[in-house]
């Protein structure tokens, strides 16, 4: 099974990527299934469910969220009516949605999607996402109820998304960070099958300060004290992510590469 999933969609630019390349790379990469995090696509703060619509309208068969996944708030009622939005499986309890679910594909075949959230540095504590992932990773077993099997390991810290990877080895096809809206140069496929990368970087406009216009940033860094709001950039955006290549039989990851399209960083992807 081909995959791609694409990381933290920021702002306006950040959907613009998505619309302008992804119906092409699903085309001309012949892509089975396609996973998008969308949780900064509306003003760099949550997803709305218009800008949901547009995503999936551009090619996208799930979209993930994260610890923005109800910064708007239309998305509380909405996720119960839009199965393919996943917010995190170790969220608030009282939190609508649900954090795994099994899709098909075009040819039926089944894919487990599942999110968590990581706890080193977040600014609120989350549950335990190495018990979550166990959990859904117990009740899914590759080469059995599902064909294939990311993750979207939603943290700040490198080492504990690395952390994830290993301790999914071999149970998942797909182990990809997000959050930090830089793309790490790490994508492999680990030991046990497993093809991971610390970050899947955004999709935005690099011009940046991890999306956002340098400006109030700077302030904020240099004096310690806020001016105004953080405002998306809004420049030609680079779509970011992870290009995955899986065994039916078993699940494994069989290749990986980085995919970088657009925008000002170099490319990549499985046709580079």
């Amino acid at each position: 099974m081909k995959i791609m999933f694409l990381g933290d969609v920021m702002g306006r630019a950040g959907r613009r990527a998505i619309t302008d390349h992804l119906p092409r790379l699903r085309r001309d990469w012949s892509l089975d299934f396609v996973v998008v995090n969308g949780e900064n696509a509306t003003n760099g703060a949550g997803l709305s469910p218009d800008h949901a619509k547009a995503i999936f309208d551009a090619g996208a068969d799930v979209v993930t969220l994260g610890d923005h996944a109800f910064d708007q708030k239309d998305m509380l009622t909405h996720i119960a009516k839009e199965p393919r939005i996943i917010r995190p499986l170790n969220y608030s309890k009282a939190a609508p949605g649900v954090g795994a679910r099994v899709f098909s594909d075009a040819r039926g075949r089944k894919v487990l999607v599942a999110q968590a959230l990581g706890q080193v540095f977040m600014k609120r504590p989350f549950d335990d996402p190495f018990s979550a992932l166990d959990a859904v990773l117990r009740q899914y077993p590759m080469g059995g109820q599902v064909q294939a099997t990311l993750i979207d390991i939603h943290c700040e810290a490198t080492s504990e998304k690395m952390a994830v990877g290993h301790f999914c080895d071999g149970r998942a096809s797909i182990v990809v960070g997000t959050h930090t809206h830089v793309p790490t140069a790490d994508a492999m496929v680990l030991p046990g099958g497993t093809a991971y990368q610390s970050d899947a970087g955004m999709c935005g406009d690099y011009q940046s300060v991890i999306g956002m216009e340098p400006d109030e940033p700077l302030r904020r860094f240099i004096t310690g004290m806020p001016k105004g709001r953080f405002v998306p950039a809004e420049g030609e955006a680079t779509l970011s992510g992870l290009y995955v290549e899986t065994d039916d039989r078993t699940g494994k990851a069989v290749m990986c590469c980085m995919v970088r399209q657009g925008g000002r960083l170099s490319q990549s992807g499985p046709m580079s």
